[in-house]
């Protein structure tokens, strides 16, 4: 288990490694703060081309909320600051329409510094109402993706695909959202958007942040649409663990291009490493 220290230098070289002016390999560190490096640079880095991360926050049970739908505080303190973070090193934050009703996410950036992200809701058959959080004008680039012929607030952008089966087709979302100029997304929830991403083969990495309670009930964290049915079937991803104080996250690399932008831009020289 590693520890993170995100200190404020930390967080600068990370907002200058997004910016595309800097490298999460030189300077002298500590132990703590070259693993929150090695953590988050991956989400910073642009130079190794399109990145599609999620994240889902549960229980030591594998639970996302309650038997009533109480997903509030399910992550400690310490996970939600690490949501935010990816928020603001990430192109644009994803989430289906379950989550957009029920829990109302902002999906801004307030427990860090750094950018709004685009916010991006799936909405196939038209149900987000217009004034939706994640709807307000403040900015930033605001996308609903929909199967349906409705109008959305000015200034809402509208990417319309086909309906495949009452869903819209995970490949075809991440292929629109290229094209409109967002490389680096996190497909923030539920668990059922996650996992739909996440049979289709198209995500590079998948955090999953865990908290010690223990909910005893409620909706798990990932149910795949076509689960293995032998543990010789099941998804394997080379994983490092994190300890981020009051929660752990599991960083789980999912292809080749995932373990790509775990390794250092450049060698770094070795009295940089650490202090």
């Amino acid at each position: 288990m590693q520890s993170i220290d995100v200190s404020p230098r930390v967080w600068e070289r990370l907002l200058a490694v997004r910016a595309g002016l800097s490298c999460t390999c030189c300077g002298r560190w500590s132990a703590d703060e070259s693993t929150a490096l090695a953590l988050y640079g991956p989400l910073a880095r642009r130079d190794l081309g399109p990145v599609t991360v999620a994240q889902i926050g549960q229980s030591l049970d594998g639970r996302i909320a309650t038997i009533t739908g109480d997903a509030r505080d399910v992550s400690g303190p310490d996970g939600l600051a690490h949501l935010h973070r990816m928020r603001a090193l990430v192109d644009g934050v994803v989430i289906g329409i379950r989550t957009a009703l029920h829990d109302t996410p902002r999906l801004t950036v307030r427990l860090c510094r750094g950018q709004n992200p685009a916010r991006i809701v799936i909405d196939p058959r038209g149900r987000l109402p217009g004034d939706a959080p994640a709807l307000q004008p403040d900015g930033t680039r605001r996308i609903v993706i929909q199967a349906v012929d409705k109008a959305r607030p000015d200034g809402v952008e509208v990417i319309r695909l086909a309906d495949r089966g009452g869903v819209l087709a995970p490949v075809e979302i991440v292929g629109a959202l290229h094209a409109a100029g967002l490389t680096t997304l996190m497909i923030e929830g539920g668990g059922i958007t996650i996992s739909r991403f996440l049979e289709a083969g198209l995500l590079t990495r998948l955090h999953v942040a865990i908290a010690p309670l223990l909910i005893g009930g409620g909706p798990q964290g990932l149910t795949m649409p076509s689960p293995a049915e032998k543990l010789s079937d099941a998804i394997r991803p080379q994983t490092r663990a994190f300890c981020l104080g009051s929660d752990v996250v599991f960083d789980c690399a999912l292809n080749a291009e995932a373990l790509a932008a775990s390794q250092p831009l450049h060698a770094a020289p070795a009295q940089a490493s650490h202090q």
